[in-house]
């Protein structure tokens, strides 16, 4: 008996040791998976703040962009306010503009009208030359005025047009055909205008030709010692000949 108590005090501490070590055991499985659970835990954890970290860098990107999109709107926007003050200005000049354009219009209509009876009456007291044409183009004139759908400044420039051609009458030289009363027949002949200094004529035959005097404001016929001169002076004026020196009867005028 003395012997087998200790072998079982042996046995009894074997299993209590045992029991201690899969207790221990269980622990350590316990505290394995536990911390396991904890890492995959934490690794989830890490990818939702790497997730968080790459949304909030996407985000200051674009809040970055924005802001430079920001900064260029103020700049443009500067530009336009700056634009329509200018415009807004410009309207204030234009209406002002208009204002004045309706004064002068008032204005101009009585001067272009005197600007007419002026030159009708020009026409009238200068040398007989196209007479139908000159006097058409005062009529049309006249009409011009009456046409309200015309603009002002369209029938100015009509105005000053004729005048313009009634200008260069002073420094050019012309023929052109026509008929003219000699001794009672009216007859066939080619004029001559020579700028405003003499107007001449020649009948086609080349057997008489005459010269408007300013003075009696009537033709007078010349002698047949002109005919040559005349004849060259009507090629010249048809560009037949070169331009060369002539020698015409020019009235003389106080």
């Amino acid at each position: 008996m003395k012997v087998l108590a200790p072998l079982g005090a042996i046995l009894l501490t074997g299993v209590l040791s045992f029991s201690a070590i899969a207790q221990e055991d269980q622990y350590l499985d316990s505290a394995n998976e536990i911390a396991t659970e904890i890492n995959a835990s934490a690794e989830t954890t890490q990818n939702k703040i790497d997730g968080i970290s790459e949304q909030i860098g996407s985000k200051l990107q674009q809040y970055k962009a924005l802001l430079k999109e920001i900064e260029g709107l103020d700049v443009y926007n500067g530009q336009l306010k700056k634009q329509i003050g200018n415009q807004e200005q410009e309207m204030l000049d234009l209406n002002a503009a208009i204002d004045e354009v309706s004064v002068v219009e008032r204005q101009i209509t009585p001067l272009m009208i005197n600007m007419i009876e002026g030159l009708g009456q020009f026409i009238k007291l200068d040398m007989p030359f196209l007479p139908e044409e000159r006097a058409n183009r005062v009529a049309d004139l006249n009409n011009l005025m009456d046409q309200a759908s015309v603009a002002p400044s369209e029938k100015f420039r009509r105005v000053m047009e004729a005048f313009q051609i009634e200008m260069d009458y002073g420094r050019t030289i012309e023929s052109y055909g026509g008929l003219i009363d000699i001794d009672g027949d009216e007859t066939a002949v080619d004029f001559l205008r020579i700028g405003r200094t003499a107007l001449l004529y020649q009948t086609r035959d080349q057997s008489r030709q005459g010269v408007w005097n300013k003075q009696t404001r009537q033709w007078e016929e010349l002698e047949s010692s002109y005919r040559t001169q005349v004849t060259k002076a009507l090629r010249i004026a048809k560009k037949q000949l070169a331009p060369d020196l002539l020698m015409v009867p020019v009235a003389i005028t106080d």
